[in-house]
């Protein structure tokens, strides 16, 4: 009956950490994700009571403090509510990583760093994204270093070896890299597990997290090429490729959004959707190349990559169609 027919949900979880008083500070992650919850009601039409947003801002009422655990409870929760024909979003903003395979060989995986070092990495993205319903979408903008490749095993359409061009490795840094060397990982967690810091990564998030570790590392994975997939609702929009890293932009630099703080491809996807009509859909790639663009035109030297399936490349950027906006919602004060 059209009387039972089910509203499509839209559901988001927004991560900023700026690690203020470490060594590691960065300044626009929080406003970044400010900056995408205000455009996901305003354009998109999401219900702020949908948006879940963790952030280390302590000065901030009833902040969640996105942890590893807290990230992955918010994701898997998100998830666990989702029905055929939902949109899922995730926006990350914060250091990225690279974590060398065990027997690889020099070969590395993704990780996102939550404010308790509690990796995140490739693997528990793809985990995530399995448990998706077919016809729901899961789409991840990670605004962080090393990004490319974040959903483990998804589709390539926009990065190094596919079309729209490629960077040289990584780039010297116009500002302040989102990007954590391995050892500045190990280094940090060593001094809390009291586990050697020649041991590998693994062993720390282990002693120190057990269950709420990454499941990468609770178990032998196999590297070897993997089985082709089926399509998924997976879709990364990465800050950078795999190889490069994404700058945190200072408030008094000329490409700061608004004047504030800010990573250089959250604001550059914030002017792609502002130079759009309303209306209009963009598709999730014309978003990337265009974030590309103006990365460009404003000297920053990183390559923003599209990871989903072909279907997805070109379908509307969080299924934005002009018939299903709803209403604008009225922000509530954070």
């Amino acid at each position: 009956m059209e009387g039972n027919k089910k509203t499509m949900q839209m559901l988001a979880t927004l991560v900023g950490c700026n690690y203020a008083g470490t060594p590691h500070e960065l300044r626009g992650c929080i406003n970044d994700v400010l900056a995408m919850r205000d455009t996901l009601v305003a354009r998109f039409g999401f219900a702020p009571g949908d948006i879940t947003v963790l952030t280390d801002d302590r000065d901030a009422a009833g902040v969640l403090i996105p942890t590893g655990a807290n990230i992955k409870r918010a994701l898997s929760d998100m998830v666990s509510r989702a029905a055929p024909g939902d949109v899922l979003f995730f926006h990350y903003s914060g250091h990225g990583t690279l974590v060398p395979r065990r027997h690889g060989h020099g070969q590395y995986d993704e990780a996102i760093v939550p404010t308790d070092f509690n990796l995140i990495t490739d693997v528990d993205f793809r985990q995530l994204v399995d448990r998706v319903p077919e016809g729901a979408t899961f789409t991840m903008v990670s605004d962080s270093c090393h990004s490319g490749g974040l959903i483990d095993q998804e589709k390539e359409q926009i990065g190094p070896s596919s079309s729209g061009g490629g960077g040289d490795g990584l780039a010297a840094a116009r500002g302040r890299r989102r990007f954590l060397p391995y050892a500045a990982v190990v280094g940090h967690l060593s001094g809390a597990s009291g586990v050697d810091s020649s041991h590998h990564v693994a062993d720390h998030l282990l002693a120190l997290f057990g269950a709420d570790a990454s499941a990468k590392f609770h178990f032998h994975q196999r590297h070897d090429a993997p089985a082709p997939r089926r399509p998924d609702g997976g879709i990364l929009l990465s800050g950078c490729q795999t190889d490069e890293t994404s700058e945190d932009v200072a408030a008094d630099d000329d490409a700061a959004e608004g004047g504030k703080a800010c990573g250089a491809f959250s604001s550059a996807v914030q002017a792609v959707l502002a130079a759009a009509h309303p209306a209009a859909a963009v598709s999730n790639r014309e978003l990337v190349m265009r974030a590309r663009e103006v990365l460009a035109e404003k000297g920053f030297e990183q390559h923003p990559c599209l990871y989903c399936s072909d279907a997805n490349a070109d379908a509307p950027f969080l299924g934005h169609q002009e018939e299903k906006l709803k209403p604008a919602a009225t922000m509530p004060a954070l």
